[in-house]
């Protein structure tokens, strides 16, 4: 597999991770926001499911992409960074880990909007 950072050209057939893309353990990724350059690289995972942590919707093209490859979509709605902090609550915490944990939704890619 040749891949290459996002700021290469994509016309070569070459694969675009996610920005800050990387695998946790086997089964388990992170990163930033996919974009649909993104797409071809993430089918390479097989990925089952995603958990979106961002509050905002899930844009349409990406929800199209996610319903052509099978990929169940998990969405918590976590405030990022803010002043002053915000807890997260627990129950939100909870719901998440449950479904990292199920290696039934493996592979999955956990994301934010930058992924760190």
């Amino acid at each position: 597999m040749c891949v290459i950072t996002e700021g290469d050209n994509q016309s070569d057939g070459v694969l675009v991770p996610p920005p800050n893309f990387s695998m946790v353990e086997e089964g388990i990724y992170r990163s930033g926001f996919p974009q649909s350059s993104n797409f071809p690289f993430l089918q390479t995972l097989n990925l089952r499911s995603i958990i979106y942590l961002c509050p905002e919707p899930y844009p349409e093209e990406n929800l199209k992409f996610l319903a052509a490859q099978n990929i169940r979509l998990f969405h918590f709605g976590i405030e990022g960074k803010t002043e002053p902090p915000v807890s997260i609550p627990k129950d939100t915490i909870m719901e998440a880990l449950k479904i990292l944990i199920d290696v039934r939704n493996h592979p999955v890619l956990i994301h934010c909007k930058r992924g760190k």
